[in-house]
C-alpha cells in the first residue's frame, strides 16, 4: 500500500528549519526567472507545485494563460488569495490531475526531489502536457553545490546525495546531482536542450538568510555568485535542464 503523505504538514516549517528562506524567494527565485527567460515559448504556462504562489507571481509579466497544480490544500488556499482569479489552479496530485493542455512552458522547481515516482510524472509531461514545441523548465537542489559538499566535510551530511532528516521532513525523496537529473530526464524520454547551474552558494540557507538582513551582501555580489554559477555549475545551490519533447 503507498504511504499516505499529508502535503500541508510537509510544507510547514517545522524544529527550527524552514520550507523555504529568504533566500529562495529574494535570491534564487529572481535568478531562475533570469535563467529562464531566454527559453520561454509564446503562449500557455504550467507550474506543477505553485507553493503559496511566489515564484508564480513573477511569470504574470510574461504570460496570460497560468495553471498551477498543488498538493497542498494549505499552501494553494495561500497562493488563491495571493493571485486570485488570474491563475487557474488545480488541487490535486500530479500523478492523478486531469489537466487541459497542452502547455508551451511546462515549470518543475524544485518539487522533482519530493516524488515518490519523479519518472512517471515526468513521462505524463512528456506524454500528455507538453507541447510539441514547448519546453520543460526543471531544476532541482543540487547534490554537488558547494555549501553541501562543505557540509560533507564537517560531517553534518554523510555524503553529498544523502537526503536529511529535516529534508526528509519536507518531503524529499532523493537529492539530485546534474548526471542523476540528467538519467532521470533520458529515462522518461526527454530530451536535454540545454543545461546549467543557478548561482554559486557556499553557504547554507539559514546563513544566507542572516547575511541578507545586513549590508554585507550588496547587488553586485549576488550577479557575482549568479555569472560565477554559469562557469562552474556543479557547485550551484540549484542544477537547471531545459527540455523538450523529444522523439516519440
Amino acid at each position: 500500500m503507498a504511504e499516505q503523505r499529508d502535503y500541508d504538514l510537509e510544507a510547514r516549517d517545522a524544529g527550527g528549519h524552514k520550507y523555504a528562506y529568504r533566500f529562495d524567494f529574494d535570491v534564487m527565485q529572481p535568478f531562475m526567472i533570469e535563467s529562464f527567460r531566454p527559453f520561454f515559448r509564446p503562449g500557455r504556462l504550467l507550474e506543477l507545485g505553485s507553493f503559496r504562489g511566489d515564484f508564480t507571481e513573477r511569470f504574470l509579466p510574461f504570460f496570460k494563460d497560468i495553471t498551477c497544480v498543488e498538493a497542498s490544500q494549505e499552501a494553494l488556499a495561500a497562493a488563491k488569495e495571493r493571485l486570485g482569479d488570474r491563475v487557474r489552479y488545480f488541487h490535486a496530485r500530479f500523478e492523478e490531475v486531469l489537466l487541459p493542455g497542452p502547455f508551451d512552458n511546462i515549470i518543475l522547481t524544485h518539487v522533482l526531489e519530493h516524488l515518490d515516482d519523479p519518472g512517471a510524472v515526468l513521462r505524463r509531461i512528456k506524454e500528455e502536457w507538453l507541447a510539441e514545441e514547448g519546453r520543460l523548465f526543471l531544476v532541482c537542489p543540487n547534490a554537488h553545490a558547494a555549501s553541501r559538499r562543505i557540509a560533507v566535510k564537517m560531517g553534518l551530511i554523510p555524503y553529498p546525495e544523502a537526503v536529511t532528516p529535516q529534508e526528509a521532513e519536507h518531503g524529499h525523496r532523493c537529492t539530485y546531482s546534474m548526471d542523476s537529473l540528467e538519467g532521470e530526464a533520458a529515462a522518461a524520454g526527454l530530451e536535454v536542450l540545454h543545461r546549467s547551474g543557478i548561482f554559486f552558494k557556499a553557504l547554507a540557507n539559514f546563513q544566507w538568510d542572516r547575511l541578507l538582513e545586513t549590508d554585507i551582501i550588496s547587488k553586485e555580489y549576488l550577479d557575482g555568485c549568479y555569472k560565477l554559477g554559469l562557469e562552474y555549475p556543479d557547485l550551484c545551490s540549484s542544477i537547471f535542464l531545459l527540455c523538450g519533447r523529444g522523439r516519440s
